[in-house]
């Protein structure tokens, strides 16, 4: 019997069958490896491969969940001591692009399942609503402990508008053939100023108002129909 799923021993058997998936997913692809494959590749029954992950979906989930871990313990260290919202938000954009790099060659495949706003796989999912939750909550984090003051409104919304430009990064990473993918660094460093002085001249009479319509856009896309 698989041990329960919560034990240390359970918890180091997850992370040899996530490693194991990805090692198979680099290099023969996610549409042509099998749980049966992982469960061998892993050392562990297939038995046990679906006890503690349903589906490859479910795998994949698993690995967003640990990049997610990842990310935020890389960008809570960057941002130690940092005040400024530009350095605070090139520190988070770059930290990702840094735990995500040995994941580069293959991530075009999972792109292709998450494309797909009925996959689970969606960065909007169900699904997905606990690793999209910390990296807004990092958001939350960064905003907070930042010198900018944006007015009340944008500053509710302001994680979660930082999310989407991080998935906007995401996406450009997705695709970027550079050396190094150094055009997504390159873009996480020059867009962080422009978003810095975007928020800090909100606060200013004569484009509040375009803000609050803004806002009141995104507000009304996200809301259910």
């Amino acid at each position: 019997m698989p041990e329960t799923l919560h034990t240390p021993k359970a918890e180091q058997t997850r992370r040899t069958i996530v490693a194991a998936a990805l090692r198979l997913f680099r290099d023969h692809g996610y549409g042509r490896t099998t749980m049966r494959a992982i469960a061998s590749e892993a050392g562990v029954s297939v038995g046990n491969a679906y006890y503690y992950f349903g589906s490859k979906e479910h795998l994949v989930q698993a690995f967003y969940d640990q990049l997610q871990a990842e990310h935020v313990e890389a960008a809570e260290q960057a941002m130690v001591g940092v005040r400024r919202f530009e350095q605070r938000l090139t520190a988070v954009l770059v930290a990702w692009l840094d735990v995500a790099e040995p994941h580069h060659q293959f991530a075009g495949q999972f792109f292709r399942n998450a494309a797909d706003p009925r996959s689970p796989l969606s960065p909007f999912s169900p699904e997905s609503a606990p690793a999209r939750s910390a990296a807004i909550g990092l958001y939350e984090r960064l905003v907070a402990g930042s010198d900018t003051t944006p007015p009340p409104a944008l500053r509710h919304d302001l994680p979660e508008l930082l999310w989407l430009l991080h998935m906007g990064v995401v996406l450009f990473w997705v695709y970027d053939d550079s050396p190094g993918q150094r055009r997504s660094r390159e873009l996480a460093t020059r867009v962080a100023p422009i978003v810095d002085r975007l928020v800090r001249v909100s606060r200013l009479p004569v484009v509040r108002g375009v803000v609050d319509d803004v806002l009141a856009l995104v507000r009304s896309l996200r809301r259910p129909s």
